[in-house]
C-alpha cells in the first residue's frame, strides 16, 4: 500500500471515531437523559438563587410521612438592595421561622450580595410542624420573597441520619419533642415515734415527776428539810 493511501486510511479512521465521540457526547447531556439533579435549585429573577433544597425528617423516618420537617436551602443574592423570604409551603403547610438563637421571627433577609443558609446549627430555621411527604422523593415548596417574587421548587425529602449514623444531613433534622417528667408522689407524713410528745394543739402532756429532794408548791417532798421554824414553848 502507498504511502498516500496509508495516510487516507488514518485520516478517515480518525474522523470517524471523532463522529462518534461526538454522537456519544450529545446523547449523555442531562437534558437528553431527563436527569434531576440529587438537591433541587431554583433561580429567581437575575438576583436571587435558591441551592441544595431539601427537607430533613426525623431520624429513622420512611415511606410516606406526615410529621415535622426542617428546611435546609442556600439563598444568595447578587442584588444591591436586601431580599426578604416572607414565606416557605409545602401543601397546605407553612413554615414558621427562627433566628440562630432559636428566637421566633416573621422572616429571613438576605442581605444585598450575600447569602443565608438555613438550616444546622448556628444558623436561622425554617421548620414545619407537620409536613406530608415522601421520603426519598421530592416535594414541592413555594418560596414567596416580599418583592412579590415566587418559586416552586421539588425539594428533596432526607431523614436525619442520627448521632450515630452517616449522611449529608445529620443533625439537621426536627429535634424530638422532651419527654415529660412524671410528676413526684406526695411523701406520706411521718409518724412520731413512741416516747415522743405530742405537738397537736389540745393534747397534754404528761406532768414530769419531780425528782428526790425537789421541793413542790405548797408540799414537801420526801427527805426535803423543813424551813419553817416551829415556836418554842412558853
Amino acid at each position: 500500500m502507498s504511502r498516500s493511501l496509508r495516510r487516507g486510511s488514518i485520516a478517515a479512521i480518525a474522523a470517524i471515531a471523532i463522529a462518534s465521540l461526538s454522537s456519544c457526547a450529545a446523547s449523555t447531556t442531562p437534558d437528553t437523559l431527563q436527569i434531576k439533579p440529587d438537591n433541587a435549585a431554583a433561580t429567581l429573577g437575575t438576583n436571587l438563587r435558591l441551592n441544595n433544597i431539601v427537607l430533613v425528617t426525623g431520624v429513622g423516618t420512611s415511606g410516606d410521612y406526615t410529621g415535622p420537617a426542617n428546611v435546609v436551602v442556600n439563598i444568595s443574592n447578587t442584588a444591591g438592595t436586601p431580599a426578604e423570604l416572607q414565606s416557605i409551603t409545602v401543601g397546605s403547610a407553612t413554615a414558621t421561622f427562627a433566628d440562630a438563637a432559636g428566637a421566633p421571627q416573621s422572616s429571613i433577609v438576605v442581605p444585598p450580595g450575600g447569602s443565608v443558609v438555613l438550616g444546622g446549627q448556628g444558623n436561622p430555621s425554617a421548620s414545619f410542624s407537620s409536613a406530608s411527604v415522601h421520603i426519598g422523593g421530592f416535594a414541592t415548596a413555594t418560596f414567596a420573597f416580599k418583592d412579590g417574587q415566587k418559586v416552586d421548587a421539588q425539594a428533596g425529602v432526607s431523614p436525619d441520619s442520627g448521632e450515630n449514623g452517616r449522611g449529608l444531613y445529620k443533625g439537621f433534622g426536627p429535634t424530638p419533642a422532651p419527654t415529660p417528667t412524671p410528676a413526684a408522689a406526695p411523701t406520706k407524713a411521718a409518724t412520731p415515734s413512741a416516747g415522743a410528745t405530742a405537738t397537736a394543739t389540745g393534747t397534754p402532756t404528761a406532768p414530769a415527776t419531780p425528782s428526790a429532794g425537789a421541793t413542790t408548791a405548797g408540799a414537801p417532798v420526801a427527805g426535803a428539810t423543813a424551813t419553817a421554824t416551829a415556836p418554842a414553848a412558853h
